[in-house]
């Protein structure tokens, strides 16, 4: 395993992370879902990310009981709030001072943890001030059950905004959430360059698309069983990307894959983990063996001619504009 310093901290991460989104709590059964956690720390992953959210607060469960016994100085723990959790009340969601206070204690207490080391607003809330969300967080921070905080698909304008808050605050805003991917680049022309700017490294989720560069979805066929497709939590996302032609240029990969001695799967995570703003990629298993396969993409350098035939393949079939970013 390689590991990248997030932003301009000190604090080091794993170049491949795991992450727990639809697989802990509801996909995968608990003895599944701890067989994958052993698996990425046995391959080296020591950065983990979850959020309350996910599973309606399970999967923050299951990754604290997967993760008991493990030496805690060791880990980097991460999880988000904004999203509702509770029954339904009017402070149950969003980036108000009240629910990010209480949503970290109930994340502190699930993942059985004194402090996270990465605490994520999960999107940007516009129905809030900006400077009652970071004073919540600067006082997580000052409370030692935060050492770091970061956001979610929050664009250039946001991050700036954010940064220069935690600057008059004096705490470490170190790290942007955002999809990416081969296929989905809708950071590179404007987040990317603020994120350089103000010192914040980005830990990108869906590297591979959810799943549909790893070659699995074939033009004019069903989605296998069991996949993201035929799943109704990710479905939404993945949807976008199946379509027959977009499908037949993927499959034009993979003798660019077998070129680099790489699985498809691992081409995609490496190809995301050339760009230097990216710290981690965050990869998430239903089976161990889907961790090992994608371990195998850290610390590997893809040559400029490489990637020049990735474009082509792609070409036509990427998306790139900014305002595509994910909104609450």
């Amino acid at each position: 395993m390689e590991f990248r310093r997030l932003g301009r901290s000190g604090l080091s991460v794993s170049e491949i992370s795991y992450g727990n989104w639809i697989t802990h709590g509801s996909q995968v059964e608990e003895e599944q879902a701890h067989a994958c956690v052993r698996a990425a720390l046995d391959a080296g992953i020591t950065t983990f990310d979850t959020a309350d959210v996910y599973a309606n607060t399970a999967a923050e469960s299951v990754l604290g009981r997967a993760l008991a016994g493990q030496r805690r100085e060791g880990l980097e723990i991460f999880t988000k709030v904004f999203w509702p959790t509770g029954p339904g009340g009017p402070n149950d969601k969003g980036l108000g001072r009240k629910h990010i206070m209480e949503a970290a204690h109930g994340s502190l207490q699930r993942l059985g943890t004194d402090y996270l080391d990465l605490y994520q607003a999960h999107r940007y809330d516009r129905t809030v001030p900006l400077e009652e969300t970071m004073l919540a967080f600067a006082d997580l921070v000052r409370q030692g059950k935060v050492l770091y905080i970061g956001v979610s698909e929050w664009n250039a304008e946001q991050i700036s905004r954010g940064a220069a808050l935690a600057r008059e605050l004096k705490v470490p805003f170190i790290s942007n959430q955002p999809q990416y991917s081969m296929l989905w680049r809708v950071i590179e022309s404007q987040v990317v360059p603020t994120s350089e700017r103000e010192g914040v490294s980005q830990i990108v989720w869906s590297p591979i698309a959810q799943g549909v560069l790893s070659g699995k979805y074939l033009p004019g066929a069903a989605p296998p069983a069991g996949s993201r497709a035929t799943d109704e939590r990710g479905s939404g996302f993945v949807g976008r990307f199946l379509r027959d032609d977009l499908l037949a240029a993927v499959q034009n990969l993979k003798p660019l894959a077998e070129e680099a001695g790489l699985t498809m799967a691992q081409l995609a995570v490496a190809w995301v983990l050339q760009n230097p703003n990216v710290a981690s990629a965050i990869v998430g298993a239903s089976r161990p063996e889907q961790v090992h396969d994608n371990v195998k993409a850290a610390g590997v350098v893809l040559e400029p001619e490489l990637l020049e035939k990735i474009d082509a393949v792609l070409d036509g079939f990427v998306e790139t504009d900014p305002r595509k970013t994910v909104v609450a």
